[in-house]
């Protein structure tokens, strides 16, 4: 078993950004342009076979 680490008691505010937190902001915008991009490859993937 670990021993955790003491905090001190100012040390609580100062917390370190998770980086999915900082994504989930710029979800609206990344998620429509990606799947359009995925639809595009997708579709020219189905021409270029068909």
């Amino acid at each position: 078993m670990s021993t955790p680490t003491p905090v001190e008691p100012g040390h609580d505010a100062i917390v370190e950004k998770d980086a999915v937190e900082g994504i989930v902001p710029l979800m609206p915008i990344v998620l429509p342009i990606a799947g359009g991009i995925l639809m595009l490859l997708l579709a020219s993937i189905a021409v270029y076979l068909a």
